[in-house]
């Protein structure tokens, strides 16, 4: 009922700002599904054409987004929550919908000032589109042995055709979707959870291990000694090969990331800016700033270079695989 509600205040809102279509996706979790058609059906009781991406990683449902110029996205998706938990990320006209625009949904709902009228669902499967995307224009370079750990998330199924099509050797553990997450917790931002991917690294002589949290949009990472990259880390190997490509530029960093990251950046000639934690308010400063690069401690990673701004852990481990692949060195001398 109450995601049913979610539906109808987020709708409305949609539907009062001139908007007809909104897309939406879910994740694993075993109550995604019936949140989702929850959810659906608030969203058509608005009036609205509701574009149904169905099961995968919160990314897919951005890119679904601005692949069908949709006036609102949202996914059901707890995320790296537990198991039991759940939750409802939002996009209006390609902007993150956050702070006072959820108070508002609040007071719409608390009301029942909900826009009527007849609307329709379809089914929209975008993943193999999605899967050209995040390969296009890519140069992966040498051939590198990568052991990828998606977490029984929901970025199995995607991770999969993308490796299909990928150079070199590659080796996916806990691929299977399973909202019980029965391997480890799904946030590669806490060590105890890469142990199983430091281990399958060291095992297969690979040159890095990647791994997601249980929605695509946070990516963790460990070299071939099993070091963990954090996410300033990443952020600076990253930031070197998009200031190669427009230099001078703005690379934004939350609050939490090291000093390290902010000399770096200016070391390459790049424009350091720190800013807020989270992930909406990253995006904001990106669109407000026309920054190429972002990051956050917590592994989120934005692209306005080559991509659309947006937070896709799939698309940073392919700019990675990239990096790796081009570079003279490892990714463990890259990381020392």
């Amino acid at each position: 009922d109450d995601v049913r509600t979610v539906g109808r205040a987020f709708g409305s809102i949609v539907a009062k700002a001139g908007g007809h279509r909104v897309v939406v996706g879910y994740d694993g979790r075993l109550s995604s599904p019936e949140l989702e058609a929850a959810l659906v059906e608030g969203l058509t009781a608005c009036g609205l054409t509701v574009c149904r991406v169905g099961r995968g990683p919160t990314p897919m449902l951005y890119y679904a987004s601005h692949a069908v110029g949709a006036d609102g996205a949202v996914m059901i998706t707890g995320s790296h929550n537990p198991p039991e938990y759940n939750g409802i990320k939002m996009m209006l006209k390609g902007k993150s919908f956050f702070g006072a625009d959820i108070q508002r949904l609040g007071r719409i709902a608390a009301a029942g000032d909900f826009v009527s009228g007849p609307g329709k669902a379809t089914d929209h499967r975008v993943t193999e589109a999605y899967v050209e995307r995040l390969l296009e224009g890519i140069d992966f370079g040498r051939p590198k042995t990568v052991v990828w750990d998606p977490g029984n998330g929901s970025s199995g199924e995607v991770l999969r055709r993308v490796i299909d099509r990928l150079p070199g050797r590659h080796v996916v553990i806990n691929e299977s979707i399973d909202g019980t997450f029965p391997a480890h917790h799904p946030d590669p931002t806490v060590e105890k959870n890469l142990v199983q991917l430091k281990d399958k690294v060291k095992a297969e002589k690979a040159d890095f291990g990647i791994a997601f949290d249980g929605d695509g949009d946070r990516i963790g990472m460990v070299d071939s000694e099993g070091r963990v990259l954090w996410g300033d880390q990443l952020l600076a190997i990253l930031a070197a090969d998009v200031l190669a490509d427009v230099p001078g530029s703005i690379i934004i960093a939350d609050v939490k990331a090291s000093q390290v990251l902010f000399d770096e950046v200016e070391r390459l000639g790049g424009k350091p800016l720190m800013w807020k934690t989270g992930h909406s308010l990253i995006k904001a400063k990106m669109a407000e700033t026309g920054c190429p690069l972002a990051g956050e401690m917590s592994g989120h990673i934005f692209f306005g270079h080559r991509y659309y701004g947006y937070d896709d852990a799939l698309y940073a481990a392919l700019r990675m695989l990239s990096i790796a692949g081009r570079s003279d060195v490892s990714v463990a001398t890259l990381r020392d």
